[in-house]
């Protein structure tokens, strides 16, 4: 057991993901066919309609100021969420629009609390939102699968404490005081992502190793460990990498905030957000945000047990999707080739594909929104599981690009999965807004071949954008970029922990194969604030190359490049191609390029 570092304002302990047994997935309910029948059959034949709005299920928890005992439903949610990281149980709790007072919300895994209302001073709580480590001994680095959405906070205490690792987002978030992302006793925390939040006190990462914010507005910035990047972040601390490590750059290029679900009156809409150039603090800053309400009935409300075929019927037939909190099974894949379709998960909506599809297929049309869906690979290989565009896309997005929003991939960890590619983005445009791409560390399933994924993210088109790129432990590329004037705000990265030896990984004459690669081809790309970690516990002999990888030419550019060797368990020769120094020794020191070429 490690100890958690005692200098809260600079750890340089490693956070290596303690491995422990799945909790596995339970059978899912029955079928909702007989009451959802299917719209078309195998062959294509329509058989009925599939209907729009409804119910939102029972995993969807609604309350208001009035509804009785808040505290101790949402302590019931907890108590089975803390520890059940591959649990089977999802939940979104939803606030109407009003005051609470006295709350302390523990958030635990699959859980997402949001507000109602179309501003986040909508719903308020006089308390706390709150992530700990408590259940990992003051660990939070595996504090994944979880999200806070669209409340303002007046906590008690003055500040209020989110300690999350990856795939934890914490986005339209109006905190009137402080935020905390350490647990606890400062222990290791390895995350993290804010967006479109206003935190009027100073934000204190303390422990967290890495962080990224985006179009936000906060008070202040404490300290930072080794990559802390910012853009259009009203309040950021000044472009400062390597020391301290900040990265700032002042606005975002292209943005969209993620689409949410809130009350109109009585009537459940969806606010999907309009694109913004150049953006620089929240979307509702001036009151109402921009963007386009839709009423519920013009969704498929997809409950578990519906079908793919039920669920492609819907899009075929007009409707956006909006997953319920669950886990869904899919025997072919769910495709959207309508352009402008919304597919929103609540609650960490979960996709497994069946023998070896596809999990999602995205059409080469405009302004499709994937947000907030987790999707974890099948036992039975799958070549893709998230697919943007077809092989070969070629339109023009820019005007109204498709955006994937909170899309988690997993593979292994609940159980066995495999995957030859998490997700391959082919359509020009598209926005990458927070992404964690896994394969496990920990849990079921897991071992060098057990759960085999060579790629994590492999962008073909042009013009795409990642704004908080999560990518790791892959045998082979993390990423592999070969579309032409690529973007990349924030990269976190780990090489696979379990590579048995040197020649499991050799990459021709080179050792290793990059954190993060750009085709030779390439002509422009540039990425600001990125980090590549290695941790080769099998066989700590091991040398990787370099973290990142790139064609030497006057568009090809990087700003704050860093590697790490945790614990001096492996060693990078070198931080892009053979430029940078190489890290060395048994202690966690970073080895940095602030800019290349």
């Amino acid at each position: 057991m490690h100890v958690p570092p005692t200098n809260p304002a600079a750890p340089t302990a490693p956070h290596r993901r303690r491995r422990s047994k799945a909790l596995g997935f339970a059978a899912l309910a029955v079928s909702l066919l007989m009451a959802f029948p299917t719209a078309r059959s195998a062959f294509g034949d329509e058989t009925g309609e599939v209907p729009g709005g409804g119910d939102l299920g029972p995993n969807v928890l609604v309350f208001d100021p009035s509804t009785p005992d808040i505290q101790g439903k949402v302590d019931e949610i907890f108590k089975k969420q803390e520890s059940a990281q591959f649990g089977s149980d999802r939940y979104a709790l939803m606030f109407k629009p009003g005051t609470y007072n006295d709350i302390n919300a523990q958030i635990g895994f699959y859980t997402s609390i949001a507000g109602l209302g179309l501003n986040p001073d909508d719903t308020t709580f006089n308390g706390d939102v709150t992530v700990d480590a408590g259940w990992f001994d003051g660990n939070a680095t595996q504090n994944f699968w979880r999200s806070a959405e669209n409340l303002a906070l007046n906590p008690v205490n003055g500040t209020n404490r989110w300690a999350v690792s990856q795939a934890a987002p914490f986005r339209r978030m109006h905190v009137k005081g402080g935020l905390n992302l350490a647990p606890d006793g400062y222990g290791w925390a390895s995350g993290g992502y804010i967006a479109d939040s206003k935190i009027d006190g100073q934000v204190g990462p303390y422990s967290q190793q890495q962080w990224y914010t985006r179009d936000s507005s906060i008070g202040g910035w404490g300290n930072g460990v080794w990559n802390m990047t910012f853009s259009g972040v009203e309040g950021a601390p000044a472009q400062s990498f390597p020391e301290p490590p900040y990265t700032t750059l002042d606005t975002t290029p292209v943005s969209r905030e993620k689409p949410f679900l809130y009350l109109d009156g009585d009537a459940y809409k969806v606010f999907v957000p309009a694109k913004r150039t150049n953006a620089r603090g929240t979307s509702w800053a001036d009151g109402t945000p921009e963007g386009e309400s839709i009423p519920l009935d013009q969704f498929y409300v997809v409950k578990p047990g519906a079908t793919a075929q039920t669920i492609n019927a819907a899009v075929d037939q007009g409707l956006h999707l909006l997953f319920t909190p669950g886990v869904y099974h899919v025997d072919e894949p769910i495709e959207i080739d309508r352009a402008n379709t919304v597919a929103l998960g609540l609650g960490l909506a979960t996709i497994i594909p069946d023998n070896g599809v596809t999990a999602i297929k995205v059409g080469d049309v405009d302004g499709v929104k994937l947000a907030g869906l987790l999707v974890d690979a099948g036992p039975v290989n799958s070549s893709v599981l998230v697919e943007v565009g077809p092989e070969g896309s070629s339109g023009d997005h820019a005007a109204n690009p498709t955006s994937l929003q909170d899309v988690f991939v997993r593979i292994g960890g609940a159980g066995p999965g495999k995957a030859t590619t998490s997700i391959v983005v082919n359509s020009d445009d598209t926005i990458i807004d927070h992404t964690w791409v896994w394969r496990a560390d920990h849990g079921e399933g897991v071992g060098w071949e057990t759960n085999r994924a060579d790629y994590g993210v492999h962008v073909k088109g042009d013009d795409v954008l990642a704004t908080g790129l999560f990518v790791e432990h892959f045998n082979k590329y993390d990423v592999r970029w070969s579309g032409e004037n690529g973007k990349t705000i924030f990269f976190q990265n780990e090489k696979a922990y379990d590579a048995p030896n040197q020649a499991a990984i050799q990459n021709g004459d080179i050792k290793g194969y990059a954190g993060y690669k750009v085709d030779d081809s390439v002509t422009t790309h540039e990425g600001w604030g990125m980090g590549s970690y290695c941790f080769f516990d099998v066989d700590p002999t091991i040398r990787q190359q370099h973290g990142f990888q790139a064609p030497v030419k006057p568009g090809v550019k990087f700003h704050d490049l860093l590697v790490v060797s945790l614990g001096g368990k492996g060693q990078y020769d070198h931080v892009i191609n053979d430029t940078g120094s190489p890290t060395s020794g048994d202690t966690t020191v970073p080895s940095q390029v602030v800019s290349f070429p």
